[in-house]
């Protein structure tokens, strides 16, 4: 690990490792924010800027993704699993549900959110579209394919929202916070107005918006912000 991490002030606290536009980023300050933590966020370490990919990153992360958490001396990467030691660092407010069988559906639907919905949504369609060639890279047969999976994706998980205040229940959890950037980056999209054919998804993000963590984290995204 980087001498300069270490023996520091900073690295008493906890940091978000990644630009603050990332999806996933935004769904680490979600758990965060939920369990009454703050957590500084940026592609800098103490004040110094760390780029992506560079030694510095892969110190901390090998594969040179983003989020990284670091706390202490401790350095967490993937999504959930930062989310779930967040839970084991900070037991008094876990979001993890105590049931096992609560418990088992929130995994599910986190992995299922992380992995399935974020292809589809992000990866597939929203990037191809919105990303840094503007929908140049996709045919419009592709399109046509994406935009599908996007209308079986979302209904698929409108039928599992239901009625209910959250996507697992009645409490905000770890499948909460993967979804809601996605959808969040979604109903941003000019004129596709998903949110509105697939309710109750369009009620769902108003509630988390007016949260207090969605007051912070589902805004309008920076993305010249390092």
């Amino acid at each position: 690990m980087p001498a300069f991490i270490l023996n520091s002030e900073f690295a008493m606290t906890l940091h978000i490792l990644g630009p603050g536009y990332s999806s996933l980023v935004r769904s680490v300050r979600l758990y965060c924010l939920e369990k009454g933590l703050q957590a500084s966020f940026g592609m800098h370490l103490g004040g110094t800027p760390v780029a992506l990919r560079s030694p510095e990153h892969l110190r901390l992360q090998p594969l040179g993704q983003v989020p990284v958490l670091l706390h202490g001396e401790q350095v967490v990467f993937e999504t959930a699993v930062i989310c779930r030691y967040l839970d084991q660092a900070f037991p008094e407010t876990s979001l993890t549900p105590v049931d096992a069988r609560a418990a088992l559906e929130v995994a599910q639907w986190a992995s299922a959110v992380s992995s399935t919905v974020d292809a589809r949504v992000i990866r597939r369609y929203l990037l191809r579209i919105a990303g840094p060639k503007g929908g140049s890279a996709i045919t419009p047969e592709e399109l046509a394919q994406a935009q599908a999976e996007v209308e079986f994706t979302l209904a698929a998980v409108a039928h599992q929202l239901g009625e209910k205040p959250f996507l697992c229940g009645e409490a905000f959890t770890l499948a909460d916070a993967l979804l809601a950037p996605m959808l969040d980056y979604l109903e941003r999209t000019p004129g596709a107005g998903w949110l509105a054919r697939h309710e109750p998804l369009g009620a769902y993000l108003q509630r988390l918006k007016a949260r207090p963590s969605g007051q912070q984290v589902l805004v309008a995204p920076d993305f010249t912000a390092p």
